[in-house]
């Protein structure tokens, strides 16, 4: 693993560059101040999603849900505790289909709940229907190449 690696703030869209060394002592955002690795799940907008996608070096899973989605309600508890399991290790976000539906055409989503993990500009695995904690966490740890 390199130095340092370079993770989008999920609450500006800023770009940051944090030292390896520095990602289990909660590092901050250098415009907002909001923090970078926390094991909490971030609600996302597209365009942030998107520069996320780009940039982050660390691997990124997303949940693209929706608040009429049942499966999607159910598995969002497991989703936020693989988050705290994997921090900071690895980051995790969710994006509404209702709110932007142009973001489950550009991804090809045909059913939700859907995880998408990213890492280092592009997308390295799926992961569809409603998971528990466990089978979540073993699929970024696998996928993403994440270390326990």
């Amino acid at each position: 693993m390199p130095d340092s690696v370079k993770l989008t703030c999920l609450a500006c869209s800023a770009a940051n560059r944090v030292p390896v060394a520095k990602l289990s002592s909660g590092p901050k955002c250098g415009v907002c101040g909001a923090k970078l690795a926390d094991g909490k799940v971030q609600a996302l907008e597209p365009a942030t999603l998107a520069k996320a996608v780009k940039t982050d070096q660390l691997p990124l899973l997303v949940d693209f849900w929706a608040p009429w989605c049942g499966p999607c309600r159910m598995m969002a508890p497991q989703f936020e505790q693989a988050a705290r399991e994997l921090s900071p290790r690895a980051r995790f976000a969710k994006i509404n289909t209702q709110d932007f539906p142009q973001v489950s055409e550009k991804f090809g989503i045909r059913g939700i709940p859907l995880l998408i993990l990213f890492q280092s500009g592009r997308e390295i695995g799926r992961l569809s229907g409603a998971r528990p904690a466990a089978e979540i966490a073993q699929f970024v740890r696998t996928t993403g190449k994440v270390q326990a």
